[in-house]
């Protein structure tokens, strides 16, 4: 790790503003999304944050996060798979080589 990264604890990634985003990169679903949101739960600093839109699309929308979070998981457990293949293949060859 460099000394020029920083690395943030759970609760701030859970409370950071979208700070990835550039700012000139509207369109009228992210307004809605941030208006909708703001709405509903009206934080008290008047900022959204990617974790209150998740909250809100999860409460109003679930099938949308579900569908996100079953290709996550299919994606992961592919790579875990991957990895797997890769480590015992790996080990066979280390193991291969000092015999």
């Amino acid at each position: 790790m460099s000394d020029t990264e920083k690395v943030i604890t759970e609760e701030e990634m859970l409370t950071a503003p979208m700070v990835a985003i550039p700012e000139n990169n509207e369109s009228e679903l992210k307004n809605y999304l941030i208006n909708f949101t703001g709405l509903k739960i009206q934080p008290e600093d008047g900022k959204v944050t990617a974790q209150m839109i998740i909250e809100t699309v999860a409460a109003e929308f679930p099938e949308v996060v579900y569908l996100i979070a079953e290709e996550n998981f299919a994606r992961g457990y592919q790579l875990g798979l991957e990895d797997a293949t890769t480590l015992t293949t790996e080990a066979e060859a280390v193991t291969g080589n000092e015999e």
